[in-house]
């Protein structure tokens, strides 16, 4: 049997990019399971899987309450047919919303870009060329 090897809370913040306030904080939020020897974390390869994905999930747009539903399905014992199901469905759902904020924000883009347009085309109208550059 293999001896389990232990990541530290520097350099989980190291590797992931994160602060140890960040860890901290999915620790109380129940994200991460460190093991604790005095005041001292210590991170299992298993915290690290969950922590790639929690970041994952946040980058994507997921809250923490559904980060952590989709990572505790990993243990129900259906080898994670249900948790890949279940993430799939959530992940449907986010990229219609993330596919709607983008074409509002495509439209938001092109209406200040047209009214950009016609401010610069004012200001060179009235002598102001060097205010629209």
């Amino acid at each position: 049997m293999s001896e389990e090897t232990y990541t530290t809370i520097s350099e989980m913040c190291a590797e992931f990019g994160v602060t140890p306030r960040t860890l901290r904080f999915y620790e109380y939020k129940e994200l991460l399971q460190p093991k604790r020897e005095g005041q001292k974390r210590l991170f299992t390869k298993r915290d690290k899987g969950r922590l790639k994905l929690i970041l994952q999930g946040k980058r994507f747009g997921f809250s923490l309450d559904e980060i952590r539903e989709l990572l505790d399905l990993y243990y129900i014992g259906d080898q994670r047919v249900t948790q890949v199901a279940r993430t799939y469905e959530r992940a449907e759902i986010r990229l219609a919303a993330m596919k709607e904020q983008r074409a509002e924000l495509d439209l938001a883009i092109s209406d200040l870009e047209a009214e950009m347009e016609k401010s610069r085309s004012y200001l060179a109208q009235h002598g102001a060329r060097e205010a629209a550059e």
